[in-house]
């Protein structure tokens, strides 16, 4: 009896074994396809290309850097900068990059470049996130430097989020079933003629350009005025400056101090009709133009600028939140100007 029973115990573990490794190489199977909708995402093409350009260049070259979320790279084009002020500038945003994130491009910048100059871009819809793991992955993404991704999980990750990233269906879910979804329905419309909800035509580039810049003059779409519009019911009451982010950016201060940088914040514009329907932005700009001023810090909110100067129009962006190149040489020379006064 417990010979059989010996027996009938190990059938069981060796079915059971048997049930984990299938189900460990469907994961994995799973994992890699997913990883391959995210290399296919245009926008992590950008970034790719921003990365590898930037470290081709030669040591010690580089002097200006700007620093921030997709808000950074579709606003401050180095050429413009360039051009005016006669610096060396680079764009190292990456997609709703974070400011935990913001502290590990400057270290990683740090490792080849002595830029007197760093221009940290603010955008108080990330101010408010503790972590973001799509963002973080997007830098690591591009990031050559292991030691310093290997301290960013240790030290930023929360404990969830480090068993998370290490799934990589989990990690790359966002980028499968935005790449599955337009898959679908371009089927849809090749097969039975299914339609998406008609939108306006937009015409127009976008691709990248150069030292990190991605060119866009394509103009706002008319449904993003209302129908889409992010923004809508945005209260500036309900948001708080998380404590996390805040931290992160105390230390890019501390080291830009250690580095003798000069550093600026900046807020990049949100299109007019955007900051139409947000409510109550000047608790949002006076909180972080206060903690700018405790820390001596530079800083300019183009949201506040364009309400007093009415520099810009919608035409001016791409889309609700993101300026178009005719926008960009408005405020970049605007910017420029501001900067070599500073």
């Amino acid at each position: 009896m417990q010979e059989n029973s010996f027996i009938s115990n190990s059938k069981t573990v060796i079915k059971l074994i048997a049930f984990l490794i299938i189900v460990g190489l469907v994961f994995y199977k799973t994992g890699l396809k997913y990883k391959s909708a995210g290399d296919k995402n245009v926008i992590n093409a950008f970034t790719q290309q921003r990365y590898s350009e930037f470290y081709n260049q030669e040591p010690n070259t580089i002097d200006t850097v700007f620093i921030g979320s997709s808000h950074s790279y579709c606003t401050f084009d180095p050429e413009i900068i360039d051009t005016i002020l006669g610096t060396n500038s680079w764009q190292m945003g990456t997609p709703l990059q974070h400011y935990d994130t913001s502290y590990y491009v400057l270290r990683e910048v740090l490792n080849s470049q002595k830029p007197k100059t760093v221009v940290l871009e603010l955008y108080w819809d990330v101010l408010k996130d503790e972590f973001e793991m799509k963002q973080a992955n997007s830098f690591f993404e591009v990031l050559k430097n292991q030691s310093l991704k290997d301290e960013y999980i240790k030290k930023v990750f929360p404990i969830n989020e480090k068993v998370k990233y290490k799934l990589l269906p989990i990690r790359y879910q966002q980028d499968y079933f935005a790449y599955e979804s337009n898959e679908i329905q371009n089927k849809l419309e090749e097969k039975y003629g299914v339609h998406k909800k008609a939108t306006p035509v937009v015409e127009g580039t976008e691709y990248y350009r150069s030292k990190g810049y991605t060119y866009c003059d394509v103009i706002m779409p008319e449904n993003e005025y209302n129908e889409t519009n992010q923004f809508k019911g945005y209260d500036g009451e309900n948001w708080e400056f998380n404590k996390v982010q805040k931290n992160y950016i105390e230390k890019i201060i501390d080291l830009c101090k250690k580095e003798g940088i000069n550093l600026y914040f900046v807020t990049a514009p949100v299109a007019n009709v955007s900051m139409e329907y947000i409510e109550n932005y000047d608790i949002i700009h006076n909180t972080v133009a206060d903690f700018a001023n405790k820390n001596n810090i530079p800083y300019i909110d183009y949201n506040i600028v364009n309400k007093e100067t009415g520099m810009l129009t919608n035409e001016n962006f791409r889309d609700d939140a993101h300026l178009n190149h005719s926008g960009v040489q408005i405020v970049d020379k605007h910017f420029a100007e501001w900067l070599r006064n500073n």
